[in-house]
């Protein structure tokens, strides 16, 4: 699915960030539909899933299991990387926490595992030396993950799953929020590892970046007028699906190799992700 992956075109996918909102249920979620068949009804509306509960807490394999047996075969998660990592060790020693983070079932997922999205604080600044670290340490594929998983704390020995038997290529992505990333050392160390640097449209209150580092381009989309509640007009829509086709053909990457892209509307409050991602992708089609 990806560019690399035997010259296949690359491919877009737009979704949301998360699906178990209550303000949505008799709204995007016909009434009367169980709590336990909303995810199943989203990945059917659309082709990806930001995981976001995986930023609080470590979840369950079993829970990973569920969801990746509930969607399409041609569904793809997007998993959301610890916050204990990004905004507690501050990408320091993180060692032991990201093995915990593996084996805890993310891998089960198999091929509907998308990029993985590391959030720093706006308060984190571009440190070359920690930033170089973190992501030297980053498995770069399912096999080499497992392997790290293996390394989990003990406490964790009933609740893991890492039994990998189809290697696969991981990506990253990676979401900034302090201005001091708007730097030619801080594009080039990203290019270095292949990890992408989100895109984020946030109400002006983080910067947005639109520097191609990786081979996904990965987008989130929180509200481009009031964070996390304002919807994207039919004309906001239209300049995204135009900036989207210039990221797949590769006319807005630096080397003119087109992208996959990966996109989640994160602008949820209101009830606006499902139904601008689904506008969205009908654009696109």
């Amino acid at each position: 699915m990806t560019p690399s992956r035997l010259g296949t075109a690359p491919v877009a996918r737009i979704g949301i960030s998360g699906w178990r909102y209550v303000p949505w249920r008799n709204s995007f979620y016909p009434k009367g539909l169980v709590q336990d068949k909303e995810l199943e009804y989203a990945s059917n509306c659309l082709n990806t899933i930001e995981l976001n509960g995986t930023f609080y807490s470590l979840q369950k394999p079993e829970s990973f299991i569920r969801w990746r047996d509930t969607v399409p075969e041609d569904f793809v998660f997007s998993i959301k990387g610890p916050r204990y990592i990004t905004h507690m060790l501050k990408l320091r020693n993180a060692e032991t926490a990201l093995a915990n983070f593996f084996a805890s079932g993310v891998l089960s997922l198999g091929p509907k595992l998308g990029p993985i999205l590391w959030q720093l604080p706006a308060t984190s600044k571009f440190d070359r030396a920690a930033l170089d670290a973190f992501l030297t340490q980053l498995p770069r594929t399912t096999t080499t993950a497992a392997g790290l998983a293996a390394g989990h704390e003990a406490r964790m020995k009933d609740s893991t799953w890492f039994k990998v038997t189809e290697d696969r290529p991981i990506r990253y992505a990676l979401e900034v929020r302090n201005i001091s990333y708007d730097n030619a050392e801080a594009f080039e160390l990203l290019r270095r590892h292949m990890v992408s640097l989100v895109v984020a449209d946030s109400a002006e209150k983080w910067p947005q970046f639109r520097e191609v580092t990786g081979d996904v381009v990965y987008v989130r989309l929180h509200g481009s007028e009031e964070l996390y509640a304002r919807g994207y007009t039919d004309a906001q829509l239209d300049e995204w699906a135009e900036t989207i086709h210039g990221w797949l053909s590769g006319a807005l990457c630096p080397d003119g190799r087109g992208r996959d892209v990966q996109l989640h509307f994160d602008n949820d409050i209101k009830v606006h992700a499902p139904f601008n991602a689904m506008a969205l992708a009908e654009r696109l089609r």
